[in-house]
């Protein structure tokens, strides 16, 4: 099928690599001028695991495009994914939908044979028919161009696996002709046993903000089980594997550490809560600021952490901060925890410089107050403390006997829990893990 992907960022690049992947034809659409040409020459302007090659693999083969141009795209393709940012709004708690409605605006005018619009983006329930009847209104075709609402389920780093093996598929459709479309281009992930779930438009919505919301409470809750373990000496890891075994429960989205941050997670809560208040759902809308609240302590969390280990406060102390991306496999930086921990010390001025094997560049633009190293090995150099706050295998599997002679003080908060602690301590290091006791066997 010819497909065009509206919107050329952390969504719309790895669909767009994807749906060439699967076997579509594929045209990108982005206004930004000078991005659309990297693109174009197979370079990837975000760090995702697994896209810069297969961006590469689909732009020389010519199955992947891109171009500024959206009458281009409106005549090329028949399935246009819209795949747009929706950041927060001003208010705090709902989602800006604005890019979502001028990209409809600019492509319906365009649009003169039968089409499909397929939603990505994370919206408030309601918006699917809002922009459904604007899309008919300045349409040529009218009301056969049909709109579809199909939430993305992405998790970054693993972008890219979860658009070719995703768990599920869902599809708000208006009627059994877009439900046909929709099952043509996603047939070769259904061929493969992926399981589709057909709805109305407004459960699609929602669907995507509570499974996010879901995964919030969960990360916010072994968060906060984390700090009774600290309280208590017992051991976080220990309790999350038993109780992980429980098939109600489950052991994904159960490790603890910094807390969430991203694109999605942190603003996707804040909409869900807005949206449980403006439905009257307030028993829902409390549990849900709960979970913000706890992730919202997490920094502060942190720093009690660093200094219980140091013995003091963090005041002139020289910190390094392994992490700026807000997880592994991705260099997006936006409410990363790592970040917000490292920006917290040097307001209590200790004197901090973070480490990133990717993401340095885009937290220098973000957080350019902070200081950098490229370098792990240099990143130490006479620090009294390492903070492990973002769970790249880059640390993990760090020398701790090298690294030693280059710290002031071997010294290691893991707030990932994802070194091994009884090798660090043999190598003379100091290790505190989150929730864990100061020794554990």
């Amino acid at each position: 099928m010819r497909v065009s992907v509206i919107g050329c960022g952390h969504l719309g690049i790895p669909h767009a690599a994807a749906m060439a992947e699967i076997g579509h034809e594929v045209l990108g659409v982005d206004l930004d001028h000078t991005k659309i040409d990297r693109l174009n020459a197979g370079q990837c302007p975000i760090y995702e695991d697994g896209l810069p090659e297969l961006l590469a693999t689909h732009t020389s083969s010519g199955r992947l495009r891109f171009t500024t141009d959206i009458t281009e795209a409106a005549a090329f393709a028949d399935v246009h994914f819209l795949a747009v940012g929706t950041p927060i709004d001003a208010d705090g708690r709902s989602y800006d939908t604005g890019q979502v409605f001028g990209a409809a605006r600019a492509l319906a005018p365009q649009l003169r044979r039968p089409c499909v619009i397929i939603g990505k983006s994370t919206v408030t329930v309601g918006t699917t028919r809002t922009l459904a009847a604007l899309v008919a209104r300045l349409a040529p075709a009218g009301s056969d161009v049909e709109v579809v609402w199909n939430p993305e389920f992405l998790r970054e780093g693993h972008a890219i696996d979860d658009t070719l093996r995703p768990d599920r598929i869902v599809a708000g459709v208006p009627s059994p002709h877009a439900e046909d479309v929709v099952r043509k281009v996603y047939a070769p992930l259904l061929e493969n046993k992926v399981p589709l779930y057909v709805t109305d438009p407004a459960t699609a919505e929602l669907i995507k903000g509570a499974a996010n919301a879901y995964l919030g409470m969960k990360i916010s809750f072994i968060n906060g089980v984390a700090d009774m373990c600290a309280a208590a000496g017992a051991d976080i890891t220990q309790l999350t594997e038993a109780i992980g075994l429980d098939p109600r429960i489950g052991r994904g989205g159960l490790n603890s550490g910094p807390g969430y941050g991203g694109g999605c997670l942190p603003k996707d809560i804040r909409a869900f809560t807005a949206s449980a208040e403006a439905l009257g759902a307030l028993d829902a809308a409390a549990l849900l600021h709960a979970a913000e609240h706890v992730n919202e302590s997490r920094p502060a969390a942190a720093l009690r952490l660093v200094e219980q280990t140091l013995g003091r406060p963090v005041t002139g102390a020289k910190v390094t901060v392994w992490g700026a991306s807000f997880k592994a496999g991705t260099d997006d930086v936006r409410e990363s925890p790592a970040l917000a921990i490292a920006t917290l010390m040097q307001q209590h001025d200790a004197v901090v410089t973070v480490h990133d094997p990717h993401a340095v560049p885009t937290a220098l633009a973000r957080y350019p107050q902070l200081d950098y190293d490229q370098d792990l090995e240099t990143s130490v150099k006479d620090a009294e403390l390492i903070v492990l706050a973002t769970e790249w295998k880059h640390f993990r599997d760090a020398d701790p006997r090298r690294l030693a002679a280059f710290v002031a003080q071997p010294v290691m908060v893991d707030l990932r829990n994802i070194i091994d602690a009884d090798t660090w301590r043999a190598a003379g290091w100091t290790v505190r893990q989150l929730g864990r006791p100061a020794t554990h066997p």
